[in-house]
C-alpha cells in the first residue's frame, strides 16, 4: 500500500495512556478544531497522550493542516495513503501506529464527542472491557440513513450474537492495546470491529451512549451501497468464524444431505418403475420423469458440494497459521 509517513519528534520511552486515531478523508476544515478539543480534554483529565490522524487519500489541503498541527503539537503524528483505500485500511494502519494503553477511534467530522474519551478511558482501564462502542442513541441524520442502520444493526447482532450493541457503525470506539495488535480490518470490516474481536477472543464488549453531533462541516461520505456491502460482509464473516477453520462441516454435511436426498428420490423413480412392471401395469421411462433430472442434480451438486469441503480442507491443513492460537497467558 503507498503510503506517505509523516510524523512529529516525540520520545518513545513512555507508554502513553491514549491513542487517538483519526481516519479522514477530505475533513480539512475540522481538523484544526477537532485537534484542539482533544487536547484540551487530555490537559484537563492529566493524560498522556497521541493523536494518529489516517489521510486517506484526501483531495483538499487535509494532509497539510496535519503537518501544521504536527509542528505545533508534539503528541501529534500522521500517516498519509497516496489514494483513497477506505476507512478499514486507514483504521489498520492507524492500529498498527498506536502506542497507547488504550485506543480511541473517532471520526474526523465533529459528529463525534472528544469530551467521551475520559469515560471511554474509565470503561476500559478500571471495568476491564476489551472494547467499548459508542452508540449514538439520538442521532442527526435524515431517516434515509436512521432506518437502514437500525436494520442493519438489528441483523448484525443476530448474527454475530453480541447482543448488547445497538450501533455496531459508530466511529467512536475504545480499546485496550492488545485488542487492535491482534485483529486486522480490511476491506469494508471497520462495521463489524466488534465482531472481529470476538473471533479473536476479545469477548468482554461494552456500550456507552454517545452524544452525536450534526455534521459542522463538509457533507457527509454516507453512501446506500455501504448496505449490500456490510450485508456481504457480515455473511464473510459468519461463515469465516464458524467454519474457516472446519470447512468440511459446512460444505461436507450439506453436499452429503444432498447426495443422500438425491440418492433416495432416484431409488424411488426406479422402485416405481419395476413395481409397475412387476404387476403389469402402464409404466414410463425413467428418463420421462423430471423427478429423476432433480435427483440426478442434487447427487452432482452433493458431489461437488462434498468435494469442496475436501478441497478445503487442504488448504487449511497446509495454511502456515492453522496452529497459530491467541494465548492470553503463560506461567
Amino acid at each position: 500500500m503507498d503510503e506517505k509517513i509523516m510524523t512529529a519528534p516525540a520520545s518513545h520511552d513512555r507508554q502513553p495512556d491514549i491513542s487517538v486515531v483519526v481516519p479522514l478523508f477530505n475533513e480539512e476544515e475540522s481538523l484544526p478544531e477537532l485537534a484542539a478539543w482533544i487536547e484540551r480534554v487530555m490537559r484537563e483529565n492529566g493524560f498522556t497522550y497521541e493523536i494518529i490522524f489516517v489521510n486517506d487519500g484526501s483531495t483538499d489541503s487535509s494532509w497539510d493542516v496535519v503537518r501544521s498541527l504536527a509542528d505545533k503539537n508534539q503528541c501529534v503524528h500522521g500517516v498519509s495513503f497516496r489514494r483513497n483505500y477506505g476507512k478499514s485500511p486507514a483504521l489498520n494502519t492507524g492500529f498498527a501506529r498506536a502506542r497507547g494503553r488504550v485506543v480511541i477511534t473517532m471520526d474526523a467530522d465533529l459528529q463525534d464527542s472528544p469530551d467521551e474519551i475520559p469515560e471511554l478511558y474509565r470503561m476500559i482501564a478500571e471495568d476491564g472491557y476489551d472494547l467499548v462502542s459508542g452508540y449514538k442513541q439520538k442521532r442527526y441524520d435524515p431517516l434515509s440513513k436512521t432506518i437502514p442502520t437500525k436494520l442493519f444493526n438489528a441483523t448484525a447482532r443476530r448474527v454475530s450474537g453480541i447482543r448488547n450493541l445497538h450501533d455496531f457503525n459508530c466511529g467512536l470506539k475504545a480499546y485496550r492495546s492488545e485488542v487492535v495488535k491482534h485483529i486486522e480490518v480490511y476491506g469494508d470490516m471497520h462495521r463489524y470491529i466488534p465482531y472481529l474481536a470476538k473471533l479473536a477472543g476479545f469477548t468482554r464488549i461494552g456500550e456507552k451512549v454517545v452524544q452525536h453531533r450534526a455534521r459542522k462541516y463538509g457533507k457527509t461520505k454516507f453512501g446506500l451501497d455501504r448496505f449490500v456491502n456490510g450485508y456481504l460482509d457480515l455473511a464473510t464473516l459468519w461463515f469465516t468464524g464458524k467454519f474457516g477453520g472446519k470447512p468440511m462441516h459446512f460444505f461436507g454435511l450439506m453436499g452429503s444431505l444432498m447426495f443422500l436426498l438425491g440418492f433416495i428420490a432416484a431409488a424411488v423413480v426406479g422402485g416405481v418403475k419395476l413395481y409397475r412392471m412387476w404387476h403389469g401395469l402402464s409404466y414410463t421411462l425413467v428418463t420421462d420423469s423430471p423427478y429423476f433430472f432433480i435427483a440426478l442434480t442434487m447427487m452432482i451438486l452433493g458431489s461437488q458440494f462434498f468435494l469442496a469441503g475436501f478441497i478445503g480442507e487442504l488448504v487449511a491443513r497446509n495454511s502456515p497459521r492453522r496452529n497459530d492460537y491467541e494465548i492470553e497467558d503463560n506461567i
